[in-house]
């Protein structure tokens, strides 16, 4: 039997294990507030929802995360407040971010943190690790689905200049 066959829970994380968790969950913490934020400024309920969903998901992966550091002795990242759920009304207009500039934020976040996952997996070499960057990886698809859907509808998504074939003879 070779190196890290055994009990994958009973192997040592690798240093680059312990920076792939560390960070998804500082990273994770962060979005957690930046998204209870932005739930205040979202005036569209399908939108809340998505942030509700996200912020859910956020939480329990952040359990898994900080119970497996714990578990092998590494200081967890501090831990923002909880932001406190205000009316879209009390914030100005002009300093409220309206619906198509948060999901694009939310968007572009989901894209980031499906390149996190991939990464982690690609580094890991406990394979416990590198399933649950793989679980994490694919919650993130279908959020990532969802928020798509949801653009779409809204009529939110902006899209890149389409590329045509041209119609000239060559």
């Amino acid at each position: 039997m070779g190196i890290l066959t055994g009990n994958q829970q009973k192997e040592p994380l690798h240093y680059g294990e312990v920076f792939s968790l560390w960070s998804y969950l500082s990273a994770a913490k962060g979005n957690c507030a930046t998204y209870e934020t932005l739930y205040n400024h979202a005036g569209d309920k399908d939108l809340k929802r998505l942030l509700e969903e996200l912020i859910q998901g956020i939480k329990q992966e952040s359990r898994e995360i900080e119970e497996l550091l714990k578990l092998n002795g590494i200081a967890l990242p501090p831990t923002p407040p909880e932001r406190p759920v205000a009316n879209v009304d009390d914030i100005p207009v002009g300093a409220r971010a309206n619906d198509p500039e948060i999901s694009a934020a939310v968007s572009l976040n989901i894209a980031q943190g499906l390149v996190a996952c991939s990464q982690a997996i690609g580094q890991s070499s406990r394979e416990d690790i590198a399933m649950l960057f793989g679980q994490f990886h694919m919650n993130k698809a279908q959020a990532g689905a969802r928020a798509l859907r949801l653009n779409k509808e809204k009529g939110w998504l902006v899209l890149p200049p389409l590329h045509k074939t041209s119609s000239r003879e060559q």
